[in-house]
């Protein structure tokens, strides 16, 4: 079984920076890829950015493209998420995600969440 846990969350202002990190435990840890979601108040959770665990190709969503990048340290079995110039709508509760099979667009592993609020 894989546990995610991740980190790093809280409270900054608009403009302002964050590292969210997240670190698997567990059973051999080989992941085909990485990625964060997030889901704000009374909306649906979405896809942030992903990487290949092997290799590491990277995707982001338009809305954060520029401003976030996902990293990961596979000695650490960590994945990163920095965020700068950050908005009121980044506002909301990210999530680490591991998808195990390279076909289909399930992820299969999902953390407990870490807050991240934006002030204006």
């Amino acid at each position: 079984q894989v546990q995610l846990v991740e980190s790093g969350g809280g409270l900054v202002q608009a403009g302002g920076s964050l590292r969210l990190s997240c670190a698997a435990s567990g059973r051999t840890f080989s992941p085909f890829r990485m990625g964060w979601f997030r889901q704000a108040p009374g909306k649906e959770r979405e896809f942030v950015a992903a990487i290949n665990w092997s290799g590491g190709s990277t995707y982001y969503s338009d809305s954060v493209k520029g401003r976030f990048t996902i990293s990961r340290d596979n000695a650490k079995n960590t994945v990163y998420l920095q965020m700068n110039s950050l908005k009121s709508e980044d506002t909301a509760v990210y999530y680490c995600a591991a998808k195990t099979l390279r076909v289909g667009l399930t992820y299969d592993y999902w953390g407990q969440g870490t807050q991240v609020t934006v002030s204006s």
